[in-house]
Order: structure tokens, then C-alpha cells, then sequence
């Protein structure tokens, strides 16, 4: 009910929302639906749903009223501040017995070195999907079926690579954009290159801003050579690091190939607050495993990894700047009690706003609900 509330208001607030991102989010949902259960037809079964259609307008309605109710919630509280004399009321107002416990903090650096790609594996790619693009034109062979059993691209190719971009909204990177949107209908494009690899784009149907494309992904193999090469460089560089010849930050600027790292010492930042510590028993797990016990200044073995960009990647990493877990600390953990002292006046406030808008808004709960126990006054009896 609260959900519908602030959805409510939403509209007639004539707040946006980016439908495009919706259904993309849509397209990642069901290709994850269709990875677990095996089809899209048992995906169908199981929600008892007789067609793809009927599945993805719930899906949509479901996901744009959540959508439309985070965007309400957001205007209620886009201007609330807290001072630093309310964080320091927030503070003395808990009980020294029932304040906050902050666990173990670090900050972590990493060195990345990434094998390169020959120019024979990129000629390759680029040979294999003009024969893919020649075998659509020519001999009139589904560029949808080629997506789903070739393309690199996980995110799409259960839905044939397709994807829905507008032209007034940023999606993809912009290389892709760009082809993208020089095609006619029905023209698949030659092969280009962006970060991710090389691709052919399919464009479906243009309506309006909008444009279906499909596309097909592919990236290039890393030859053995390459592989052996990163890795004894980065072997080299671990080495003269353990032997003291280096410091992490200064190895990471000359020898680093991430450029988001390279240039701050290597540091990682944490994409939940925007800086550069990470509380050990939030962190992702895969990077949790690999420096959990590692001592301050301690340099890891190398691990092997890939990303959405590179399918192999080598790195070595070190933490730094260890706080153990501790009771909260108003001088030393200040911007954390900032941020809890935010929070609870951003949730008086939504209190605040519900309350009113529930005594304002015409409701009608059906006559099997009205006898349940409501923790707000929806009812309206007061």
C-alpha cells in the first residue's frame, strides 16, 4: 500500500521515469529467469503466464511502479541536510549501550595486468562476423538464432541480442550508439570494435526515438603467448615488491593496466560510499576471499580473473590502513554517524510525508482487508 502511495503521488508529481531502462531491466530479468529454470517456456509455466507478451507487461507494470515509487521517495528527501550539531545530538542521544558497532575496515589496492590481444585474434572476429552478416543477407539466416548460439554478450543473447535504444536517453557506449543509429531498417552494419569486443548491429524497426536493434558480440581469443607474457610480468613485478624495491602505489602507476586504479596507487573504491574503505563483512565476496587474511602490507598471490571488458586478466593485491572492529567513535567515525544521523531524518521525514498524504489521498481497501491491524491510519479513523 505504501508502495502504491508513493507511486501515486509520483504521477501526479509528473515525475519521469526511463521506460527504456525498465525494459532493459526486463531483458536482463528474463534471461536470468531463463537461465535458472532452463526455457522460456517453463519461465512461463511458472508464472502462469500464457504468452512472452502477457509476462513482460506485468513484469513492466511491477517494475515501473517500483521505479515510480524510489523516485517519490527521493524528492521527499533530495534537500534534506543534517548540520553538524544535529549529528552531534543524534549522537549523545544513543545510549553508550546501544551504540553502533562498526566492524573492520580496510582500503585495498590492486595491480592489474592484462595479456594483449594479437591482431590476428581481432581479425579473426571481424572475418567471423562478416560471414555472419553475409549468411543473414545472402542465404537468409535468422541473425536472431546466431545471436543466441554465438554472441558474447550474456546480458542479450537469450533474447536474440536484442535491445531497445533511444535516441534522447544515453545507452551503450558511445561507439555503439553511434552505428546504431546510422542504420535504415533492416541493414545490418559492419563489424566495429568498443571495449567490450567487436560487434554487428541488426536494426529491427524504428519507431519514433526508439530503435530494436539486435546485435552480435564477439571477443577476441588471448593466444597462449599473450597469457604467458602477462603473467611473468606481473610475477616480476610481485617480486620486486615482496623484495621491498617498489611501493604498491608507485608499481601500480608504472605497471598497472586498469586505468580506474593506476593513476590513485591502485586504490579501489568503494562503489557503496565513494571512497576508499571497504568493511570486511560487506564486501564482495570473490574480493573478501582473496584479502581476508591478508596482513597490512602483505602482497597476494596472483589470481587470474575477468571482467564484462577483458576475459582474462591478471592481479595482485594489498590492504592497507586496517581499523578493527570498534564501538563508535564520534571524532574517529564521524562521517558514518553523519550518514546514520542523515538516514534517521530522511525517515522522519517520509513518516511525515506518509501520514499526510494518507489523511489526503482517497484509498479503498477492499471490505476482506479493512479488519486487519494497520500500522498507519489508512483506514482514516482519526
Amino acid at each position: 500500500m505504501e508502495d502504491k502511495l508513493y507511486a501515486h503521488h509520483a504521477i501526479q508529481d509528473s515525475l519521469e521515469i526511463n521506460e527504456v531502462e525498465i525494459r532493459s531491466m526486463i531483458d536482463q530479468q528474463l534471461a536470468q529467469f531463463v537461465e535458472q529454470t532452463g526455457s522460456l517456456d517453463e519461465v512461463l509455466r511458472f508464472y502462469n503466464k500464457d504468452s512472452e507478451q502477457a509476462l513482460r507487461a506485468e513484469m513492466f507494470e511491477i517494475n515501473k511502479n517500483g521505479k515510480l515509487a524510489m523516485e517519490m521517495q527521493r524528492k521527499i528527501i533530495e534537500d534534506i541536510e543534517v548540520t553538524p550539531e544535529e549529528v552531534r545530538q543524534y549522537f549523545n542521544a544513543i545510549p553508550k549501550e546501544e551504540r553502533p558497532v562498526f566492524g573492520t575496515e580496510l582500503q585495498v589496492s590492486q595491480i592489474v595486468v592484462i595479456p594483449e590481444v594479437t591482431e590476428e585474434a581481432r581479425q579473426k572476429v571481424i572475418d567471423r562476423l562478416k560471414e555472419m552478416k553475409a549468411d543473414v543477407i545472402e542465404n537468409g539466416a535468422s541473425f536472431t538464432t546466431k545471436a543466441v548460439f554465438y554472441s558474447d554478450d550474456t546480458g542479450s543473447k537469450a533474447q536474440g541480442g536484442k535491445y531497445t535504444l533511444n535516441k534522447s536517453r544515453p545507452q551503450m557506449v558511445k561507439e555503439f550508439r553511434d552505428v546504431a543509429f546510422s542504420l535504415q531498417e533492416g541493414e545490418i552494419s559492419d563489424p566495429f570494435p568498443t571495449e567490450y569486443g567487436y560487434h554487428i548491429i541488426f536494426l529491427e524497426k524504428i519507431r519514433g526515438q526508439e530503435y530494436d536493434i539486435r546485435h552480435i558480440l564477439l571477443r577476441p581469443e588471448i593466444s597462449r603467448e599473450s597469457q604467458e607474457k602477462a603473467k611473468a610480468e606481473i610475477d616480476k613485478v610481485r617480486e620486486s615488491l615482496v623484495k621491498g624495491e617498489l611501493t604498491f602505489a608507485d608499481a601500480a602507476r608504472e605497471f598497472s593496466d586498469e586505468k580506474e586504479t593506476k593513476f590513485n596507487g591502485g586504490h579501489l573504491i568503494n562503489p557503496e560510499t565513494q571512497d576508499y574503505n571497504f568493511e570486511l563483512t560487506k564486501m564482495d565476496p570473490e574480493l573478501y576471499s582473496q584479502i581476508q587474511n591478508l596482513k597490512e602490507g602483505e602482497i597476494s598471490p596472483v589470481y587470474q580473473d575477468e571482467d564484462r571488458v577483458n576475459r582474462l586478466k591478471y592481479k595482485i593485491l594489498s590492504v592497507s590502513n586496517r581499523v578493527d572492529e570498534h564501538e563508535a567513535d564520534f571524532a574517529r567515525d564521524y562521517l558514518k554517524i553523519k550518514n546514520l544521523a542523515l538516514q534517521d531524518k530522511q525517515y522522519q521525514e517520509i513518516g511525515k510525508w506518509q501520514e499526510e498524504k494518507i489523511n489526503d489521498t482517497y484509498i479503498k481497501i477492499n471490505g476482506e482487508y479493512r479488519n486487519c491491524e494497520f500500522s498507519s491510519n489508512w483506514l482514516k479513523n482519526q
